[in-house]
């Protein structure tokens, strides 16, 4: 997962800032021609259709904060619709009774499609998202294909299990799609998260409906087109736009959902939840909010502990809480802040930049704000801390030493490039001090030594810990949360078997020479 995993830090001087204002202004060549949007309709039973309201909404570009075009505003009555045909499709469709093998086939054409189309893709997320071009080309979107041939090749790989009953009986159990899912997917990695829900969805044999962040629709609604042309039968990938107080909400609550997949707040997973128990006590999995430490030992080598403690911005497992041991402190924060120099804030689509915009005036607003919370309480600012420009949502990735665990900066995740460095003594400390929070998602450790690496691995509270790495995800390796940071799995086969119930079934033997 990486575009703005490479939002990093750089320093604030007054040359820096008008360097990095004349880049954002346009004073920098990109060869890249700007994609034309093609979909802006919901998708619905394999056709592109008005919203039954016909109402539209504006799509923002966040290099300008200008607007690139009106989408479809999907509430109930049209999520209704896309339910109405997604179990149309699982309960009477072929998608669910074909062998895993043909929807492999199906899925692995679907993926070769995406590839033919990278350029186009990546920049639909430049443009919505401000995510960074060369990244998405490089990374992203190659990414994503490859991640549905992994689950195109595990979908004819689902097994149930024989059992060794106790008496006369015969059993074995089998795994069985659950149905009609909902995956309400966040803004930060539009096509990441639209294939790491949907993807192990289809290989299941379930149908759905998607529901894209209401910042980030356009890249969504083109797999959705994608899809289309590789025979995916209509009514098993539907893409609803609009906003996640109707449109989600709807999803949520709905009484023929047989499943809802979240990624976003903590806040938001709370009424996701609440909606699924009012309702029809629909199966829930949810990735929330974070608030990672990065544990740095004196052993580790800074250099490469500074390059990973960089890395952070708008990602939910990003290391905002920097803890390095005192022995080393002094060096780490004068190395993290000559690298910082380095990095460049600009238009997505240049090569130079290596941190894009915000997603939108109301997360640039809420970083700047944390970021005045950090001054008011008495954190120093060690980097950054202000916009960049005129026009658009760029803020220059910002650094605090002098950070106290109580500090809001230190305890509500802000989602964005603002760091909080912490120093700690001992290992006992510095364990403390990384559970020290509501959240679990993720962990980085730097050391060289092994019992140490082992020790504090096991010890924190999260459900991904990464030794002398950081962002180190593969499609085989699943991650979630513990803790108020969610519960259920991406990647790897736990994401497949999370759209898998599990059925028994039991049968009388008699004269059985054996049990």
């Amino acid at each position: 997962m990486a575009i703005h995993t490479h939002e990093l830090l750089l320093g604030g001087e007054r040359e820096r800032e008008r360097e990095m204002a004349d880049h954002i202004s346009g004073n920098s060549d990109s060869p890249v021609k700007l994609p034309t949007i093609k979909f802006t309709r919901l998708f619905i039973n394999g056709e592109f259709v008005d919203s039954v309201s016909g109402k539209t909404f504006e799509t923002i570009d966040p290099r300008t904060g200008g607007v690139i075009a009106r989408v479809a505003e999907g509430d109930k009555e049209d999520v209704d619709l896309a339910v109405r045909a997604a179990r149309q499709a699982f309960d009477d469709g072929p998608w669910p009774r074909m062998s895993g093998a043909a929807r492999g086939r199906i899925m692995i054409k679907y993926a070769d499609l995406i590839e033919e189309h990278i350029e186009e893709l990546a920049a639909l997320d430049a443009i919505d998202a401000g995510k960074l071009f060369s990244q998405g080309k490089a990374v992203d979107i190659p990414t994503v294909a490859n991640l549905i041939r992994y689950y195109a090749g595990a979908a004819d790989k689902i097994h149930g299990e024989t059992l060794k009953m106790s008496r006369e009986l015969q059993g074995y159990t089998l795994r069985e799609p659950i149905g009609v899912a909902g995956h309400i997917i966040p803004w930060n990695f539009p096509s990441s998260m639209f294939f790491m829900m949907s993807a192990p969805a289809l290989a299941a044999g379930c149908t759905m409906i998607v529901k894209p962040a209401e910042q980030t629709p356009l890249s969504a609604l083109f797999y959705a087109d994608l899809a289309n042309k590789a025979g995916v039968p209509a009514g098993v990938l539907n893409v609803i736009t609009g906003f996640g107080p109707t449109a989600g909400a709807a999803i949520a609550s709905h009484m023929d959902v047989d499943k809802v997949c979240f990624t976003g707040s903590t806040e938001v997973g709370r009424k996701i939840m609440q909606a699924a128990a009012t309702s029809n006590l629909k199966q829930v999995s949810l990735e929330l909010g974070g608030k990672s430490p990065l544990l740095i030992f004196d052993d580790a080598d800074v250099d490469k502990a500074a390059d990973l403690a960089l890395l952070g911005g708008e990602i939910c497992v990003a290391g905002s809480r920097v803890f390095v041991q005192a022995g080393i402190y002094d060096e780490f924060v004068k190395k993290l802040k000559e690298k910082a120099k380095d990095w460049v804030v600009g238009d997505p689509f240049d090569p130079r930049s290596r941190l894009g915009p915000q997603v939108d005036k109301q997360q640039f607003d809420k970083i700047l704000s944390y970021i005045e919370h950090g001054k008011r309480e008495g954190a120093t600012l060690l980097t950054g801390g202000k916009p960049i420009g005129k026009t658009g949502y760029f803020i220059e990735p910002t650094v605090f030493t002098d950070v106290k665990e109580e500090m809001m900066i230190a305890t509500d995740e802000i989602f964005g490039p603002v760091m909080s460095l912490m120093k700690f003594d001992t290992i006992e400390e510095a364990i403390k001090k990384a559970n020290n929070t509501k959240y679990g998602l993720a962990a980085g450790i730097v050391t060289q030594n092994l019992d140490v690496a082992n020790t504090v691995s096991r010890s924190i509270r999260a459900g991904t810990i990464w030794i002398n790495c950081y962002f180190a995800f593969d499609q085989d390796c699943s991650y979630g949360g513990y803790k108020m940071s969610g519960f259920g799995r991406h990647l790897g086969l736990e994401a497949l078997h999370k759209f898998l119930q599990v059925k028994s079934v039991v049968t009388p033997i008699y004269n059985s020479p054996w049990l």
